[in-house]
């Protein structure tokens, strides 16, 4: 009986942009995942299944090995840490930027509020914050949140936001610029580490010919 290859995505942007190269490696999902209630998708190939995911989990579903493979964004990968995983090949799909955000007016105001308090900064990447922060040896007051971060300056509850940002037209939309770059941000493939000694023919095979998608564009 043939090993089941099991790869984490997650719905949206990175499921499709990714679909091209699992085709170029063989792999067609049986269901959308848009229109599917299925949680684990059936494909052209007996031996794999794809595991569908909110896309903060999929790092987490194979580092644990309850997926060989997935895909995530290095915004996710950042935060995640990266433990138990290998990261070989940078898709070069999904990509943005992760920036501290704030008024567009803001750009050349003091970090520290008239008070002398610390800056208050609300993110979901509380992780990538901190030592985006610490790296500029700056103190500051984190906030977490899970989403709408472009309502966090306008309300007074942060005086800047950590997110990714892609175009800047929501951000544009509520009054908002990018001030600060952190990292630019694609899409990866993942590895767990072990798939990779127990399944060592199936996931190199997996990995060349997503290499190939790749240098090809897709």
């Amino acid at each position: 009986m043939s090993q089941q290859f099991i790869i984490a995505l997650s719905k949206g942007r990175i499921f499709n942009e990714t679909l091209p190269l699992l085709a170029h490696a063989g792999i067609k999902p049986a269901d959308d995942p848009e229109t599917s209630r299925k949680l684990i998708l059936d494909t052209n190939r007996g031996d794999t299944k794809l595991l569908i995911l909110r896309a903060a989990d999929v790092p987490t579903y194979v580092q644990y090995g309850a997926a060989d493979v997935g895909v995530a964004g290095k915004d996710v990968l950042m935060e995640h840490g990266g433990e138990g995983l290998y990261e070989p090949v940078d898709l070069r799909i999904a990509k943005c930027r992760l920036m501290v955000a704030g008024r567009a007016g803001d750009i050349n105001q003091p970090q520290a509020g008239v008070t002398g308090r610390r800056l208050r900064v609300a993110t979901k990447y509380i992780n990538s914050a901190r030592r985006y922060y610490a790296s500029k040896g700056e103190q500051v007051e984190l906030i977490k949140l899970y989403g709408s971060m472009e309502l966090a300056p306008l309300v007074g509850l942060a005086d800047r936001i950590v997110d990714v940002v892609d175009t800047g037209n929501t951000l544009k939309a509520n009054g908002l610029a990018p001030l600060e770059h952190i990292a630019d941000i694609s899409s990866r493939l993942i590895v767990n580490k072990a798939s990779m000694k127990m399944k060592h023919e199936k996931v190199k095979t997996f990995i060349s010919d997503i290499m190939d998608a790749v240098s090809r564009g897709g």
